[in-house]
């Protein structure tokens, strides 16, 4: 198999939106996992909501008991999260911000705001052993805060670029995340990117040749539903190896 340049994280959070439309017990989102290791991804990544909209803390278990590749664990920081984090030991944690009315995370979290709060997480966190990402905003000042805080990968929020509706507007969000991985790579970060990627705009993100990783989970397994889970895990990366 290729490798590729830059890594893919799946997220399979949304096999488990479907079963819970039912409240049934499929589709099993441990097997979606398993499938997305087979099409090719380098980590799985799941994200255990404060309101259990869809991931369960079964789910996460099944999940990083079943696959081989690296487990990467969204979270907030709230204390009981940390500490299921804290237990379980992902090879890697991404912190994210959270709001119980939000349809998808919103932004990246506000290292500037929440210091303090995040700090104490993410040394929680390290202090198991565990490798932590942080979810910023493609901003100098969110990067700056994250390398004092001692992490060693950020991931950039990718949303204002995949919601923009002109192309003036998409080229001004390629630019500000250009500058962000550029200077966060300066620092000496692994650079991630997500939120909101799918098989069309993931083709501008993927020329920013300093991006190391991408996350993405909706559209693939949007597409898993013409095609199955390996096939839409196999086009991506195919996207990204291109």
């Amino acid at each position: 198999m290729i490798r590729k340049e830059m890594k893919l994280g799946v997220n399979v959070d949304h096999v488990a939106t479907l079963r819970e439309a039912r409240k049934t017990d499929y589709p099993d989102p441990a097997l979606g996992a398993l499938l997305a290791e087979y099409g090719g991804c380098d980590s799985v990544v799941a994200h255990l909501r404060e309101d259990r909209r869809h991931i369960k803390e079964e789910d996460i278990i099944l999940i990083k008991g079943a696959i081989k590749i690296p487990f990467n664990l969204e979270m907030s920081i709230n204390k009981d999260i940390v500490s299921f984090a804290v237990n379980l030991k992902p090879q890697k944690a991404t912190l994210v911000p959270e709001k119980r009315k939000e349809l998808t995370t919103e932004g990246g979290v506000d290292l500037v705001t929440h210091y303090t709060r995040v700090k104490k997480a993410v040394e929680r966190l390290k202090k198991e052993g565990i490798e932590v990402s942080l979810f910023i905003d493609p901003v100098k000042s969110q990067i700056v805060k994250a390398k004092n805080m001692g992490v060693e990968v950020v991931e950039f929020n990718t949303g204002r670029y995949s919601e923009s509706k002109t192309k003036t507007e998409r080229d001004k969000e390629i630019e500000k995340l250009k500058q962000a991985v550029c200077y966060a790579k300066e620092q000496g970060f692994f650079v991630a990117a997500g939120h909101g990627l799918e098989y069309e705009n993931v083709k501008d993100i993927v020329k920013i040749k300093e991006i190391e990783e991408l996350n993405i989970g909706h559209s693939i397994i949007s597409q898993a539903v013409f095609v199955g889970i390996v096939q839409a895990v196999e086009e991506m990366v195919e996207l990204i190896n291109k």
